[in-house]
């Protein structure tokens, strides 16, 4: 009981806190004259990976590197197919240039020097890889170049926005970021309290926790923070949302978990980074087409997502 009590009180205290995040950051963006999108690649992006950053560096320092692992490339399966699925039947997201032609990219970059790192191991024959503290400060490097490049675009991009667009910048809109940030951060670990709580009681093991249900968990953020964005007509700050924290999720946190200790993964794992990488570039694909996702594709988005959900389960 005491499980279900905390999902629920998560979920709420998700819903209220994103929206408040949303309002305070679309705010501040507009204030200081900086695109949405960009603060949806950092801000949100960052303040949304909170319950998977705590998760995985926690997980690493126990020792449960399939629950470290998992976390990081189940919600970024889970943020590419599910939230971006369902925000596109909400309404269709029509993908900005900036998007397409610099962020999905780089998150397409990130992914494949993951693939990278850990197929050294499998494609050699050995039957365990080893994200080493080296491979960590590689993936850190990586994200101080696209943060470089993305605040590079931000003076860009400030030059380029219409005086009129900007308002007055309000202190409290910081206070709303900040109780934004405390609370989904809080109610993402809730939920995944709770929610691991409940798989735990039921017998299920700790590689399929960390692809479902925690993944799912501490994606609640991302998925929360989007859909409102999304119906809010705050469509950049929904895709950067996304984006930004895939990006972050792998550079970051990976790396940071690495660096802090190794991460062992196992064949299993590397099938979910392969298909990570794999669902991530028909999402792209679906983003040059039309440049944008609309019903069509979010469902074909979703059925996919369906589809790896029951790969993990049968596995």
């Amino acid at each position: 009981m005491l499980n279900f009590i905390l999902l629920i009180v998560g979920l709420l205290l998700l819903v209220k806190c994103a929206d408040i995040f949303v309002d305070g950051s679309s705010n501040i963006a507009k204030s200081f004259g900086i695109p949405s999108l960009i603060i949806g690649l950092t801000i949100v992006a960052f303040g949304t990976s909170a319950p998977e950053a705590a998760v995985s560096i926690t997980a690493a320092l126990k020792g449960s590197n399939e629950i470290s692992v998992g976390n990081v490339v189940g919600s970024n399966i889970c943020n590419s197919l599910l939230i971006l699925g369902i925000c596109g039947v909400f309404k269709a997201l029509k993908a900005k240039k900036e998007v397409r032609k610099r962020d999905f990219p780089y998150y397409l970059l990130s992914a494949l020097v993951l693939f990278i790192i850990v197929s050294e191991y499998f494609l050699t024959g050995q039957t365990i890889a080893t994200i080493t503290r080296t491979n960590g400060l590689i993936l850190l490097c990586f994200l101080g170049i696209y943060m470089v490049s993305l605040f590079t675009s931000v003076k860009r991009e400030k030059q380029d926005m219409p005086k009129e667009e900007k308002t007055k910048f309000r202190v409290k809109d910081l206070l709303y970021i900040l109780i934004g940030i405390i609370g989904i951060a809080a109610g993402g670990q809730l939920v995944v309290n709770g929610a691991s709580g409940i798989a735990t009681a039921l017998g299920v093991s700790e590689n399929v926790i960390a692809l479902t249900i925690i993944a799912i968990g501490t994606s609640l953020p991302e998925l929360v923070t989007s859909i409102i964005a999304t119906k809010k007509g705050e469509v950049d700050l929904a895709i950067g949302n996304v984006i930004g924290s895939d990006i972050f999720n792998i550079l970051f946190i990976l790396g940071t978990t690495s660096v802090i200790s190794p991460i062992t993964l196992n064949f299993n794992t590397y099938i979910d980074i392969i298909f990570m990488l794999l669902s991530s570039l028909l999402v792209f694909i679906m983003l040059q087409k039309n440049k944008r996702i609309g019903r069509k594709k979010g469902i074909c988005m979703l059925a996919m997502y369906v589809i790896y959900m029951s790969y993990i389960l049968v596995r």
